[in-house]
């Protein structure tokens, strides 16, 4: 049975490394935000959103227009893309409101990259990520299984995070020999389930 697990560390990126998370923190919320107000447009207009796939494809178009787009990992934006779409699916199926613009100001900033050609990686105490290259980590415990994602955050108090999430493979556990049931009644104190009766003192 294939289940997700979540892992969270700290980083410890360099200057350099910083100024990078900064500006893809930066271009993903202004991707994000750009579809949004054209999503809203088209869903006063005509009661309906727009989609993953034609956002996407506009994307494209985007990264011309604004260059600096292109600067940043390119999943991250995408990501940002898609979190806009599940959001508005989770809305338009009543289970929760509608998205809402992302701002600069609040405490938790973050984006999210997705695993793809070995670009995410666990070598020693460091973490390799899209565009970053190597990064040092606090690794409390192992990565178990495929890892499918990794969202980088930057709290309020300028501290850097990683949670990443994989993929493992868990074996149901087995019941092994013969178990005993337990009947806890009024009448009788308790009767198992081979039948033996204690009686109530």
């Amino acid at each position: 049975m294939w289940v997700n697990k979540a892992y969270k560390f700290r980083i410890y990126p360099n200057k350099e490394q910083e100024i990078f998370i900064t500006k893809a923190i930066g271009c993903s919320r202004f991707v994000f935000n750009h579809f949004l107000a054209k999503w809203n447009d088209m869903y006063k207009e005509t009661g309906k959103g727009l989609s993953y796939h034609l956002c996407s494809a506009e994307l494209t178009q985007l990264k011309k227009e604004f260059v600096w787009l292109k600067e940043v990992d390119s999943i991250a934006l995408q990501s940002a893309l898609k979190n806009l779409a599940d959001s508005y699916t989770r809305f338009f199926k009543k289970q929760n409101q509608a998205p809402r613009f992302k701002s600069k100001k609040n405490p938790v900033q973050s984006y999210t990259t997705k695993y793809t050609n070995g670009n995410i990686a666990i070598v020693g105490n460091k973490i390799k990520l899209p565009k970053l290259g190597f990064v040092k980590l606090a690794k409390s415990r192992e990565v178990e299984g495929r890892i499918l994602n990794a969202t980088i955050r930057r709290n309020s108090s300028g501290q850097y995070f990683v949670s990443i999430l994989a993929e493992t493979d868990v074996q149901p556990v087995e019941k092994t020999g013969a178990s005993v049931g337990v009947d806890v009644g009024l009448k009788d104190f308790a009767i198992l389930s081979t039948g033996m009766v204690y009686k109530n003192p």
